[in-house]
């Protein structure tokens, strides 16, 4: 059974910086695909972010795109995302996902962490 714990998340003033920490447990996560979903009170879960089980493919969606980074240490388990001059509109609950291809994952098909409250304040 896999398993998915966030952290980093938290309040923040706009234009500031967080960085999200995945980890995983209960399967090979080198050979996964791993993405980032935020869903915001009253809207439906949005896609942020991709990458490969071998992290040379990144992919983004188009509200985060020069502001997020995502990567990942396979020795650690861990993919992260870094967000940098954070909006008010960032603000959102970010899920981790883990999946076996990157369509896959952007589908929405994987397992899923529990979530970490994002908050940017102005």
């Amino acid at each position: 059974q896999v398993q998915l714990v966030e952290s980093g998340g938290g309040l923040v003033q706009a234009g500031g910086s967080l960085r999200l920490s995945c980890a995983a447990s209960g399967r090979t996560f080198s050979t996964v695909a791993m993405g980032w979903f935020r869903q915001a009170p009253g809207l439906e879960r949005e896609f942020v972010a991709a990458i490969s089980w071998s992290g040379d493919s990144t992919y983004y969606g188009d509200s985060v795109k020069g502001r997020f980074t995502i990567s990942r240490d396979n020795a650690k388990n861990t993919v992260y995302l870094q967000m940098n001059s954070l909006k008010l509109e960032d603000t959102a609950v970010y899920y981790c996902i883990l999946g076996s291809s990157v369509p896959l994952v952007r589908s929405q098909l994987g397992s899923w962490g529990q979530g970490t409250q994002v908050t940017v304040s102005s």
